[in-house]
């Protein structure tokens, strides 16, 4: 029997006569690990909604079909009778999470399957060690950080080892580090539990190696069902906009197959004779200094009155540690910095004091002008029903947003619903000295960060100063020239990006990573024009997002 199966289904959303799901047949087997791959908008979030049975159960709108998970139809079962068989992850994890702490958030699944005391007691430390919140177990749930807020509610959707898992984005809020043990663990838990998991990602290139199949979605219907490989493949052609940035390299510089990690991509380069043998056991790898190198002189602001100058900023709680510790950060006018560090580094509390919400315990904050600040949520920007009540139309025009005017904005894809947010908080007069965005791309596929990425660069080039803590270095190095990088509150790490990005294994794009770190190549772009010996006639921001 499989474990979930859909049967010609069809399904339309409440008050809309759009199909977001149109003749979707598909069978999960017992034990398989399946990618959902697709842009915003095409269908995947609803077909996991329609897994588990919150579509139609919970949204309404119109079904047709089946859907069966574990031999239960979701027509005649709804969500609480098929949790005991499917644990979910949904792309807003703060709105799962309904305890007051984090162990009785992890708690709860288990007590409410009967567990005995002692049972549930093993399955909070398990869960918790192996999601590493152990030492978050005796927090306020509301006290935590988006990236905790979203290893939490996967611990929740984890701790009654469910027979199938479904994920939509789990690693948007997590740091590098964060996501690759996350997709190392589900890995784990697929091998060894024999969990089956079904896995929605716009960061593809994290989760292929570790994915038994690729199914696409296009327009709410299944565009291609295969092997990574097999996808990759096809993606080339059909839809170029689902890459990897490690497949658009090998397709730039005319090599194949187009690779599916960065193991397989390293051993293709060394087959053509374009990166150095594996070392000797013992023996240091080589760089590969027969490609050119980049500069990576920083370059020098003009001496004119800064956008934003922090000086040794501390934010320190009264009974607990100290979140900033003597922060010194400057932006010039025209500046775009990104803002990088693990979860808990202090990146979302300095871009709090760089606006104003706070204010240091220690040290100082100045401002060349007005900081435009959009936080996490976008949704917590839009006080309307219609999309034309938030802007006026000559800001709703330059946003691009004029065909969602009528439009409720909460509706809106996580591309538009940034956009339109980025729009209130810019305002509609005087232009801000600085815009400043806390995790921007969460939900966003590739195309969506290039748009966001180019508005971002056009501001920039008007002389306004970025600021945007990401944990998407794809993203970092296609909107902003210098990395600051924060770890346990301090400034640890402060260059240009072609510099902290490329030499590094977590903080790195995946086209350094292949690279090895050579010429400083950040983007395929860059890394095709390496390999192929004309990277002096390449310009030095990346024309659009590849990750």
């Amino acid at each position: 029997m499989s474990v979930l199966s859909f049967e010609e289904v069809n399904y339309s959303y409440p008050s809309t006569q759009t199909l977001a799901l149109e003749g979707v047949s598909l069978e999960i087997e017992p034990g398989e690990l399946c990618l959902l791959a697709g842009l915003s908008g095409h269908g995947k979030s609803t077909l996991l909604r329609a897994a588990c049975g919150l579509a139609p159960h919970f949204h309404g709108g119109h079904f047709a079909g089946r859907v069966r998970i574990c031999g239960l139809d979701t027509r005649e079962h709804g969500p609480s009778h098929l949790g005991g068989a499917v644990g979910v992850l949904l792309q807003d994890p703060e709105t799962q999470l309904v305890m007051n702490s984090v162990r009785a958030e992890l708690a709860l699944a288990l007590e409410s399957r009967g567990h005995s005391p002692a049972e549930v007691a093993r399955g909070v430390e398990e869960v918790a060690l192996a999601l590493g919140v152990d030492h978050l177990l005796d927090r306020s749930t509301h006290e935590l950080s988006g990236g905790e807020k979203q290893r939490v509610a996967l611990g929740a959707a984890l701790a009654g080892k469910p027979k199938l898992v479904l994920l939509d984005e789990p690693t948007s809020q997590l740091d590098p580090v964060a996501a690759d043990e996350l997709i190392g663990l589900l890995w784990r838990l697929n091998q060894e539990w024999e969990t089956t998991i079904v896995l929605s990602e716009h960061r593809l290139e994290r989760c292929l190696a570790v994915a038994d199949r690729v199914i696409a979605l296009h327009g709410g219907r299944v565009a291609h069902d295969g092997s990574p490989s097999a996808f990759l493949e096809w993606s080339a052609s059909h839809a170029p906009a689902l890459q990897t940035p490690g497949a658009k390299l090998f397709s730039l510089a005319g090599l194949s197959p187009p690779p599916v990690g960065v193991k397989q991509a390293r051993a293709t380069l060394r087959s053509h004779g374009l990166l150095p043998p594996e070392p000797e056991p013992g023996q240091a790898a080589d760089t590969p200094t027969h490609l050119p190198v980049r500069s990576r002189r920083r370059r020098r602001s003009p001496a004119v009155a800064q956008a934003l100058q922090m000086r040794g900023v501390w934010h320190e709680l009264r009974h607990g540690p100290a979140i900033l510790r003597g922060v010194d950060l400057t932006l010039a006018p025209g500046e775009s910095v990104a803002l990088m560090g693990r979860n808990g580094a202090g990146k979302s509390t300095l871009l709090r004091h760089a606006a104003g919400l706070l204010e240091p315990t220690r040290g100082g904050v100045q401002w060349g002008g007005r900081v435009a600040l959009l936080l996490q949520n976008p949704g917590d920007y839009f006080l309307h029903e219609h999309v034309r009540d938030e802007l006026s139309a000559t800001a709703l025009e330059r946003a691009g947003l004029t065909p969602m005017a009528e439009r409720n904005p909460r509706d809106l894809s996580g591309g538009e619903r940034q956009r339109l947010a980025l729009a209130i908080v810019t305002g509609d007069g005087e232009p801000p000295a600085v815009v400043a965005l806390d995790e921007p791309t969460r939900g966003m596929d590739r195309e969506a960060k290039a748009t966001l990425a180019a508005e971002l660069r056009r501001r920039a080039k008007q002389g306004q100063a970025v600021l945007v803590a990401t944990h998407d270095p794809e993203f970092a190095c296609a909107c902003a020239e210098r990395v600051v990088l924060l770890a346990d509150g301090r400034v640890i790490a402060d260059g240009p990006a072609a510099e902290l990005l490329a030499g590094g294994w977590y903080f790195a794009t995946e086209t350094a990573r292949i690279l090895g770190g050579a010429g400083g190549a950040l983007g395929p772009e860059q890394g095709a024009a390496l390999l192929s010996g004309t990277e002096r006639s390449m310009p030095k921001v990346p024309a659009g997002v590849s990750g």
